[in-house]
């Protein structure tokens, strides 16, 4: 009986749908044109970027709500672009597939001086390039194993939720393969249980929760990509503990329980030393995730939930998955033994707006990001770009069923924009699936600086081409603030060009009337800022809007504002 065959191409694109991509990012080029014909027959939905560095940083936020994302570039001048975007899924465990469409195998073997070369026969160059920022890696040369390498690459992608590379020869693309290994789903091994380690980790922890008398529950954001949301959930309800978030893992638990309290920031430190047990889940103790490290907690104090280790103090159990940890202690906790305290912290929700006049500028200091709380609805997705909005965000109050993300370690500027992009299709691709929190429409609301946005503005294009359900929040403060914080408050190379930002969705193809017609508003007042936000185009509009905030260029949300301050001092103390 002869075996069911199917392409190579089809094969690869057919497990990424399997795997929950709906939608596949990228860029054409004569090297991966043939691939391209067969994302189509494979159910996938091909989105055309305006260059591959935005198309890696849009499959970057596909795969942060979708668990997965993909591109497509061409081998050299393609993947070289992306880059840095994957570098940035690496660093923050976005699990992003990069396929490259490389040259035919004689071409490679004959070592021929041909385009997007260094003209010198070496193909191998771009190979070792990216095994510094992905996890796996395969170059396709064998059509016999080539099935079971795409399944160990995508594997390796999910189990470490970081970027892999595929690279796939031109002449290779339409060559048959068995199609029988699509009848097995792919998924994360879960490996054997390790009894000792597991009764001695459980044993430990049990002790530490079972002697706490003032504990505190932490969540950061690799919560997320270790598969341990359910779990944190069910742990912040059950033991009522007070919660804080890192900026990392703000929006992965609900907001709106009476024991989240927000993100962690230097002035919950002292309550936070104070008490005798954290259980932090998914730590991601990078600087700027931390104040500057000033929100770590004491390690003598924490149980530390990682990816494949618990830490307990400095005793550190290996090989034990959080995924299948955290059940085990769940299945074992009795919630009798559990301490309860009260905290002496603020709930977000009970902080009242600071009054201001709709005459009065609007400032971040003043209270903007607190106002934008009241904007927000239930299935929101929100983003942050690097910069003062980063900062700001930790100050919002989220809905039910919201996340929020942003950069805390990479930092690129300009992730953003694209990242929305790849966050909203997200979004719509589980609408489309009826897997959205029983929604049949959703937002997404994008916090940019002008600085950041014109890095990326090409593809806001895209956005409107695939008539995405965006809200743009432009602050422009006249340049890089967050750098003038840090260093040269007055110096012009952190000032930019300026541009008639609002002109942008016209320019870039948004239409003037009709259902998906783009609008757009101008803020410079607390009065103007309500008009936008309770405008019935905004309210009940489809496609981009966009809202223009003016600011001063130094205003800034905690704790840029005490770096400003010290930069000030120094200044004065030089003088």
């Amino acid at each position: 009986m002869e075996t069911s065959t199917t392409t190579l191409a089809e094969y690869l694109f057919t497990r990424l749908h399997q795997l929950g991509v709906d939608s596949i990012f990228g860029l054409p080029g004569d090297y991966n044109l043939q691939l391209l014909d067969y994302v189509a027959p494979s159910r996938l939905h091909w989105i055309g970027n305006c260059n591959e560095l935005n198309a890696g940083y849009a499959a970057d936020g596909y795969s942060r709500i979708k668990g997965i994302g993909a591109l497509v570039t061409t081998f050299g001048v393609g993947e070289l672009s992306a880059v840095n975007a994957i570098a940035g899924a690496y660093a923050e465990r976005a699990p992003v597939v990069h396929i490259v469409g490389t040259p035919i195998r004689p071409s490679q073997e004959s070592r021929a001086r041909i385009h997007h070369t260094f003209n010198d026969g070496e193909y191998e160059r771009f190979d070792r390039m990216q095994e510094h920022i992905t996890v796996a890696q395969t170059i396709i040369n064998d059509i016999r194993s080539a099935p079971a390498e795409i399944d160990r690459v995508l594997q390796q992608c999910l189990l470490h939720s970081r970027p892999v590379r595929i690279a796939v020869p031109l002449d290779m693309v339409a060559l048959r393969v068995p199609r029988n290994g699509l009848q097995t789903k792919l998924s994360i091994p879960l490996g054997a249980r390790q009894p000792k380690v597991e009764e001695k980790a459980l044993n430990a922890v049990l002790g530490r929760i079972y002697n706490a008398r003032k504990p505190l529950i932490l969540v950061d954001g690799e919560s997320r990509s270790a598969g341990i949301l359910d779990e944190v959930d069910h742990l912040v309800k059950a033991t009522g503990w007070p919660t804080l978030t890192l900026g990392f893992g703000k929006g992965l638990v609900d907001e709106t329980l009476p024991n989240v309290y927000g993100v962690f920031t230097p002035q919950h430190k002292e309550f936070v030393d104070s008490c005798d047990l954290v259980l932090s889940f998914g730590p991601h103790y990078s600087n700027t995730n931390t104040y500057i490290f000033q929100t770590i907690p004491k390690q003598d104090i924490t149980i530390a939930v990682n990816a494949t280790s618990i830490h307990v103090g400095s005793d550190i159990f290996r090989d034990l998955p959080a995924s299948t940890f955290l059940p085990q202690l769940i299945g074992r906790l009795d919630l009798d033994k559990v301490s309860k305290h009260t905290p002496n912290l603020i709930h977000p929700s009970s902080v009242a707006p600071p009054l201001v006049s709709s005459t009065d500028l609007v400032t971040q200091v003043g209270g903007f990001w607190h106002r934008m709380s009241s904007f927000f609805q239930e299935g929101d997705i929100i983003l942050a770009e690097t910069g003062t909005a980063a900062y700001g965000s930790n100050l919002f109050r989220l809905p039910r069923n919201s996340r929020l993300f942003k950069a805390v370690t990479w930092l690129s500027i300009g992730y953003m924009l694209p990242a929305t992009l790849g966050a909203s299709l997200a979004q719509h691709d589980l609408i489309g699936r009826s897997e959205y929190y029983n929604l049949l429409e959703a937002r997404s609301i994008l916090f940019i600086g002008d600085g950041s946005f014109q890095l990326t503005a090409q593809e806001l294009a895209t956005i409107i081409h695939r008539k995405l359900n965006v809200i743009i929040f432009l602050i422009n403060n006249e340049g890089y603030t967050i750098e003038r914080c840090i260093h040269g408050r007055e110096a012009r190379y952190n000032d930019i060009t300026p541009w008639r930002y609002l002109k942008g969705p016209e320019f870039f193809g948004a239409p003037t009337e009709g259902e998906y017609a783009a609008h757009t508003w101008e803020v410079r007042t607390w009065g103007d800022l309500e008009k936008a936000l309770t405008d019935e185009r905004m309210l009940k509009g489809k496609g981009v809007r966009m809202v223009e905030v003016f600011m001063e260029r130094l205003d800034a949300p905690p704790p840029l504002d005490s770096v400003l301050n010290a930069q000030i001092q120094r200044e004065k103390a030089e003088q």
